[in-house]
């Protein structure tokens, strides 16, 4: 059997998911065959494996930085809100209905503990090590007993836990004691201590709290990790800051060319995978950012309608907002447009909907000869086609089916027989999700955006955004290599928390030592 390890965190967005990709690439390096695995993951943000699963993007990204297939046994739950109150329940890759949340935290967690335990058993018998990610926070007492994801995973597996937490918040002194204080003695036996994350200054000033932190917890501290600008790795559960404005992080590069090229992301609700655009942020001379008025149409030189778990509501939103007037008036004037998967349903021109909003028939934009029928059944695809020339691969997540009724062919099979998408004028859509990871193919794309612009724009010849992402996932293995204290933490992955650790009172309410 294979030793583990649980990084939990103090808050959601402490760093979890990166730090288990370091850790994943630390140990990758080291030559030990390892795999990520997450028992449940909040996400809209996700991917297809090969065997066609749906899994979380976190944990296809830890997958890579550990250089492995992902698979659905990675992320067994997948939960994809529709709403505040309800989601989207994926198992072992297939969506399996629609739940409240008190529903499921009622009663379907816990009924899905031996369904994640078996998966980890399957991965332990694979690989020398599985390092798990938890959810949120350990110490979320109102569900701990029905947690399947932080402690009650550690507990089934006897994996130790660290905790990271985001100093760059604040207080991370409070919420490193406190989320040990509120846990079970049983469950505090598995806290081994803590990892800072997103350290900025003199790690010397800080020293002293973190012998305090020790002497009140009886726990160390595995490392410090400073802040780190540009990983632009896959996210989780969302940006974590207003949309507005918000430039997506990106090569720091001149341009190419004589110019640089405006990407406007209209930042629709319940917005899924908006890691499409990290390819063009990547391209020297490209500038995307996440716009919500219509005004910030103006000056970009393509507008992308991304993804979204709720197309209608979507689209009515657009329209609320005065958005879908100014794409209407951009199609008008032949300036580009490109609609991704749910963006492309909406720039068509009909929906019809009895599964993800029950909407009925709605009206559509129009800009595209497209009608879209939802089907219960989710199509859930790994495509590879060609496209201005260029081969292209993607991933498709869509209950949308959709009926082309015009247009250019977008993807082809390479012998011009439309696969999906269309194209008219300087309008595109298509439902494949990470088609400009594809080089040749994106800088073809960029090269008749720039074209249709006005824009003396010229794509980089050498950008690779596969390197890039290498690049990235090794920047996380160096910074657990060069800031953990990693013999401890291999100490912890083969030999489980150390014996002996003291309880902190006053422990969870109602299970105190």
């Amino acid at each position: 059997m294979s030793g583990g390890l649980l990084v939990a965190g103090t808050t959601s967005d402490a760093g979890k998911s990166v730090v288990t990709a370091g850790i994943c690439r630390w140990l990758v390096r080291r030559g030990v065959k390892v795999a990520p695995f997450k028992a449940q993951n909040m996400s809209l943000n996700s991917f297809v494996t090969r065997e066609g699963a749906e899994i979380g993007r976190a944990q296809a990204m830890q997958a890579q930085a550990a250089r492995v297939e992902p698979t659905a046994l990675m992320n067994p739950v997948l939960l994809k809100p529709g709403s505040d109150r309800s989601s989207q329940v994926v198992l072992m890759g297939r969506p399996v209905g629609e739940m409240s949340a008190r529903g499921y935290h009622g009663g379907r967690q816990e009924s899905l503990l031996s369904t994640v335990v078996d998966c980890l058993e399957q991965l332990r018998g694979t690989y020398d090590a599985v390092i798990c990610e938890g959810a949120g926070s350990p110490a979320e007492i109102n569900l701990r007993r029905t947690d399947i994801v932080n402690m009650g995973i550690a507990r089934a597996a006897r994996f130790p836990v660290v905790v990271v937490g985001d100093i760059d918040r604040g207080g991370v002194f409070a919420s490193f004691f406190g989320t040990t204080a509120l846990l079970s003695a049983e469950d505090q036996s598995l806290i081994a201590g803590y990892l800072v994350n997103k350290f900025r200054g003199d790690v010397s000033l800080l020293e002293p709290g973190l012998d305090m932190l020790r002497e009140l917890t009886g726990r160390p501290t595995y490392g410090v990790l400073p802040f780190a600008h540009g990983l632009g790795i896959d996210e989780e559960d969302g940006l974590r800051v207003s949309l507005r404005g918000t430039v997506r992080e990106s090569v720091v590069a001149p341009p190419h060319g004589e110019d640089i090229l405006r990407v406007a992301v209209c930042a629709v609700p319940l917005m899924s995978n908006f890691t499409d655009v990290d390819a063009l942020a990547a391209e020297p001379g490209v500038v995307v950012r996440f716009v919500d008025r219509a005004e910030e149409l103006a000056d970009a030189d393509l507008v992308i309608v991304p993804g979204t778990r709720g197309t209608v509501k979507a689209l009515a939103w657009l329209r609320e907002r005065g958005l879908a007037d100014a794409l209407l008036r951009r199609g008008a004037e032949g300036r580009p447009v490109l609609g991704i998967c749910g963006g492309y349903q909406i720039l068509g021109e009909r929906i019809e909907d009895d599964v993800e909003s029950r909407a009925g028939q709605v009206e559509g934009l129009g800009l595209l000869p497209v009608r879209v029928r939802f089907d219960r059944e989710k199509t859930l695809a790994r495509p590879v086609g060609e496209a201005l020339g260029a081969p292209v691969e993607g991933y498709e997540i869509h209950h949308g089916v959709a009926d082309v009724r015009g247009g250019e062919p977008f993807l082809t099979d390479g012998q011009g027989q439309r696969i999906d998408g269309c194209r008219t004028g300087a309008v595109w859509g298509t439902h494949w999700h990470g088609s400009l990871e594809s080089d040749a193919f994106r800088r073809r794309f960029l090269t008749e955006i720039a074209k249709a612009a006005g824009r003396r724009f010229v794509p980089a010849p050498d950008t690779c955004f596969a390197g890039l992402r290498e690049e990235q996932l090794d920047r996380l293995g160096d910074l657990i290599e060069e800031h953990a204290d990693t013999d401890a933490l291999w100490r912890l992955i083969e030999s489980g928390a150390p014996a002996g650790l003291p309880f902190i009172a006053p422990g969870a309410p109602g299970a105190r030592a």
